[in-house]
């Protein structure tokens, strides 16, 4: 088992640091609202992933060329909706302003929607982390929840800390957060727009 758990930890932390649109977003999160309001938002992977995870894996790694073509347009759309979002955060910058009580909860939700609409996790669940998690399964289901065990565990925990830092880089002064917010806005931007051209010009094999 303790293969597949090295595994697991090795492709957890290898999601949780790679550059994305779902770490743009809960960084911008964590310059708005701080990490406080934030925190619970590493936990939208556990919302989002196992309907992504099961599919994944019913389709024998292998997602079709036009559900990816989907993906890469409805999260486009879904990113450039939350790029908006952090401009309208970054133009009305408030430091005095306090964040309503549901902020918690909404951000637990539109991270796991941000998530469930990128291909990122579909590709990677299809591609990489699922025929190793079919392999060890086989072989015996202790592997199988290693594996499991080891990638969520190290995944949550990364995006724990970058919620930290960047929460606690929001403590810096409102001008330095207020700039931090206003290139996470245009990093969504770009994601979302390269998301988007990826879908509509997404050559069908």
């Amino acid at each position: 088992m303790w293969l597949y758990l090295i595994q697991g930890i090795g492709y957890g932390f290898a999601a949780a640091a790679q550059p994305g649109p779902f770490q743009t977003y809960i960084i911008s999160q964590s310059l708005a609202k701080g990490w406080r309001k934030t925190i619970l938002a590493a936990l939208a992977p556990l919302v989002s992933d196992p309907p992504i995870v099961t599919l994944c894996l019913l389709l024998l790694s292998q997602v079709p060329a036009w559900f990816q073509r989907f993906l890469y347009i409805a999260g486009g759309l879904f990113i450039l909706y939350l790029a908006y979002g952090a401009y309208k955060a970054w133009k009305g910058f408030d430091a005095n302003l306090p964040n309503s009580e549901s902020d918690t909860r909404q951000s637990v939700w539109k991270a796991a929607m941000m998530n469930a609409l990128s291909p990122g996790p579909y590709l990677f669940w299809s591609l990489v982390t699922g025929p190793v998690l079919m392999r060890g399964w086989r072989e015996t289901p202790i592997h199988g929840i290693g594996f499991l065990a080891g990638f969520y565990v190290t995944l949550i925990s990364g995006l724990g800390v970058i919620i930290l830092i960047f929460g606690i880089a929001r403590e810096l002064g409102p001008k330095v957060n207020r700039a931090l917010l206003g290139i996470s806005a245009i990093a969504l931007f770009i994601f979302g727009l390269y998301q988007l051209q990826s879908g509509i010009f997404y050559t069908l094999p």
